[in-house]
């Protein structure tokens, strides 16, 4: 059914008009949506409230804008940004940096990118030479190693160059086959010698590390220097290089053969790959500079060849002087996590006497390169291996090994050794830790812990020499077996909050690094 909508005559006003008044009009719902016009609507809309929006746009832009810090910061190539909300948009601004005042608009905007210049470009060198995630001492063991390589490989220049005009490269008189028969001579023996080095020094290279490191450093220096000589004695060319090629073939021997134990101590997220790669690149670059100022140094002398000659002879020993002062203080820098005797040896003297396990750091510290082997000098030194017949003392020996049972994986004994290169030195005493064939990390670590305790209470004692007592020998026995279980007992106790604390500082408490001689283990055999 249609609706109708009736406009009634007389609800309008009646003017007089000089035309008739139409007839009243029925209006339907066709005809009333066809005569209204949305579009007027809103324009009538548009127009009412227009002025009221743009009345809050105004007031919106006159408030000042409140940053809302938001709790994510994104770290990204050596740059520091975080977001943050200005009621509209999501922004992320950098807040590594610090703004500083400027006279105008321009200025700013040149000091800004002048800064992220900079910064990018920083940030760029710093990726190509330095891994991502390293220790904080990275950088130092870098800053060494750059003092290190330069003046290295300016040396190994100058001591090519001597070789060359030892053996008459350049001049009409010299015989193109001899020298290259030399030359191939002194290689072969260089890698013969590096090969024997090697496999009679392996386990040494994970036991002490920078020691082996340092030591052979030196010889490299050495060698170096020899090479320098050739010149003078062109006759004898083909034994000192050989000698000098030797040296250096067990210094790369050595640096080959430790280089993946000090990236690891460096990586902290399992990138050794990455660390050892970035280690390729700093070698490179630094040899090359090192190049530039051996080149950089032929060029001041190329007009007298008098000095010339003479400058490698003057240079080696300032030159080798900062290259073996810059591999000190680099391997200062190397905190390995690795465990070793010696390293748990000044572990557990730490928590006897502190009561701490000390970080890796604060051991490299206290355990030093040792180049001179001047550890160990101290009273009852600790020996980890088998008991020699002819050191020990045969009854107390024997006493402690008939009271070994199936359960014990350790026994401790005293040993006596002579301090000195001689037979005929002074006759010391220490204390010799023994262990078991299937010995676990943990058995180690207590043995090596309650030998300590034994050492304490010897000092303590202020009992130097256990011979001094022997004239009363159930003296001794019963003396000595009290201190032992006495010192087994505090081991017990301490071990499991020991392993712990080792284990938070980033010990590697799964394997325990041992020499030839340390592996040695004995047998139990219940008859």
């Amino acid at each position: 059914m249609q609706s109708t909508l009736y406009v009634a005559s007389n609800s309008l006003p009646h003017p007089h008009l000089p035309w008739k008044p139409q007839k009243p009009r029925i209006l339907t719902l066709q005809t009333l949506k066809l005569s209204l016009k949305p579009l007027t609507l809103s324009n009538s809309l548009k127009t009412l409230f227009g002025s009221e929006f743009e009345d809050e746009k105004l007031d919106k832009q006159d408030q000042p804008t409140i940053l809302l810090r938001l709790p994510v910061v994104v770290r990204n190539s050596g740059s520091v940004s975080r977001y943050l909300w200005d009621g509209d948009d999501l922004k992320l601004v950098s807040v590594d940096g610090s703004a500083r005042f400027s006279l105008s608009p321009f200025s700013l905007d040149f000091e800004d990118g002048f800064r992220k210049l900079v910064r990018g470009c920083v940030s760029g060198i710093r990726n190509f030479f330095l891994p991502r995630e390293v220790c904080e001492n990275y950088l130092e063991y870098v800053k060494w190693k750059f003092l290190h390589r330069v003046f290295s490989s300016a040396l190994q220049v100058l001591a090519t160059q001597a070789m060359f005009r030892a053996i008459g490269i350049g001049y009409s008189r010299s015989l193109a086959s001899a020298a290259a028969l030399n030359w191939v001579l002194k290689d072969g023996l260089g890698r013969l010698s590096r090969c024997i080095y090697t496999a009679s020094l392996a386990s040494a290279f994970d036991t002490n590390l920078k020691r082996v490191r340092f030591s052979t450093s030196i010889l490299f220096s050495l060698g170096i220097g020899v090479e320098l000589l050739t010149p003078a004695f062109p006759q004898y060319f083909l034994l000192l290089a050989s000698v000098a090629n030797i040296a250096k073939q067990i210094s790369l021997a050595c640096y080959l053969a430790t280089g993946t134990a000090v990236h690891r101590s460096f990586a902290i997220a399992d990138n050794l790959g990455e660390v050892s790669a970035k280690a390729q690149i700093q070698t490179v670059c630094f040899d090359n500079l090192g190049l530039m100022l051996a080149a950089l140094l032929n060029i001041l002398f190329k007009n007298n060849q008098r000095l010339q000659a003479g400058l490698p002879f003057v240079i080696y020993p300032i030159f080798s002087a900062i290259d073996l002062f810059g591999i000190y203080q680099g391997l200062k820098h190397i905190h390995l996590q690795t465990l070793t005797k010696d390293r748990l040896e000044i572990i557990m003297n730490i928590w006897i006497q502190l009561g701490y396990v000390p970080s890796p750091a604060e051991v490299s510290k206290e355990e030093g390169i040792d180049f001179l082997r001047s550890k160990g000098r101290e009273l009852w030194p600790i020996r980890i291996g088998c008991p020699n017949p002819r050191g020990q003392i045969a009854r107390l020996s024997m006493m402690t090994m008939r009271s070994l049972s199936d359960e014990d994986f350790y026994f401790i004994c005293i040993e006596n050794f002579c301090q000195g290169l001689s037979r005929s030195g002074q006759l010391q005493q220490g204390i010799l830790l023994c262990m078991r064939e299937g010995a676990g990390t943990s058995d180690v670590i207590m043995g090596l812990l309650q030998v300590c305790y034994v050492r304490k209470g010897l000092l303590y004692n202020r009992r130097d020499n256990i011979l001094e007592a022997c004239d009363n020998p159930d003296f001794v026995f019963r003396d000595w077996f009290k201190l032992i279980e006495d010192s087994k007992r505090s081991a017990r106790n301490d071990f499991n909050l020991i392993n712990e604390q080792m284990l938070g500082l980033g010990w590697a408490c799964k394997h325990i690094l041992l020499n030839t001689q340390e592996q040695a283990r004995y047998s139990f055999v219940d008859d």
